[in-house]
């Protein structure tokens, strides 16, 4: 694990921007029902300020989002949803850090890549294939998540016969699709708490390492979730910060190019202290 060895420069909607992997992509919930930070960063000036903050904290990648996905969240409409990205979109430099926005809508992914973003980060697990689309037209990254069922109904008793072999065979199959299209770089993220148990979380975040294939890169969103609770007794999601940085290490230590955090400054923090360690070893 070497925090400064791989940096990429990759174009974005006509864009060239640096990444240092691993790269900490802070999150961004303009959302008054997400279930860590709902309601903390509604309206454009408090989401700027924020924003701001994580990157001054170490964030490379900003993940705007305007839909809760929490277990047993309902969906918003395309109007609300635009309503709550789009200014803060417009407001934001574009060619100073990489953009993402959380969407599974075709409309708010075209409108937000019209206002600037770089990256279509679809937690569908890949159900509309206009999102792809949108995303080879604009010249945009794409990230892909694994998902069983829909954010209301995920959480009713998930199963698998092997989650590691099963999830690795849905990323297979969808990067022989994603590579064949124009897109400056895609990844795959397991989604850790979409339609998983405790125990299916552990397997997949243990054996990271299976999922690498060099025409893809992989992402890891564990930060804050249900499964350190389950694990630790932390149902306060802000009481969650240990389990989110012991995920992001090992995350890092096996190759993941992107960890999505709501707690940027500390995982970058343990990142940096991570590979100083292992550096002088």
């Amino acid at each position: 694990m070497k925090l400064n060895s791989v940096i990429t420069e990759l174009e974005f909607n006509g864009q060239k921007l640096r990444i240092r992997y691993p790269a900490v992509m802070g999150i961004l919930n303009a959302t008054p029902d997400s279930f860590s930070d709902g309601g903390r960063h509604l309206g454009t000036q408090k989401a700027i300020e924020r924003i701001k903050q994580m990157l001054d904290e170490g964030a490379q990648i900003i993940d705007v989002g305007g839909e809760s996905t929490r277990p047993g969240s309902n969906p918003v409409s395309m109007d609300e949803e635009l309503k709550r990205v789009l200014p803060i979109l417009e407001a934001l430099p574009k060619d100073d850090f990489v953009i993402s926005v959380d969407t599974t809508k075709p409309e708010v992914a075209e409108a937000s890549l019209k206002a600037g973003a770089h990256i279509v980060n679809d937690v569908s697990g890949g159900e509309n294939p206009d999102l792809v689309d949108l995303a080879e037209q604009h010249g945009s990254g794409y990230v892909l998540m694994h998902a069983k069922g829909s954010p209301k109904t995920m959480q009713d008793s998930p199963t698998y016969e092997d989650v590691v072999a099963e999830v690795k065979a849905f990323m297979d199959e969808k990067t022989i699709l994603l590579a064949a299209r124009r897109l400056p770089r895609f990844w795959m993220d397991p989604g850790i708490g979409f339609g998983k148990t405790l125990e299916h979380n552990l397997s997949l975040m243990g054996n990271l390492s299976a999922f690498h294939d060099e025409r893809r890169g992989l992402l890891l969103g564990a930060s804050r979730k249900s499964w350190i609770d389950r694990l630790c007794g932390a149902t306060d999601p802000s009481r969650r910060l240990g389990g989110s940085i012991a995920a992001a290490v090992e995350a890092a230590r096996q190759g993941v190019e992107i960890i999505r955090s709501h707690d940027v400054g500390e995982t970058v923090q343990a990142l940096q202290a991570a590979d100083a360690i292992v550096g002088s070893s």
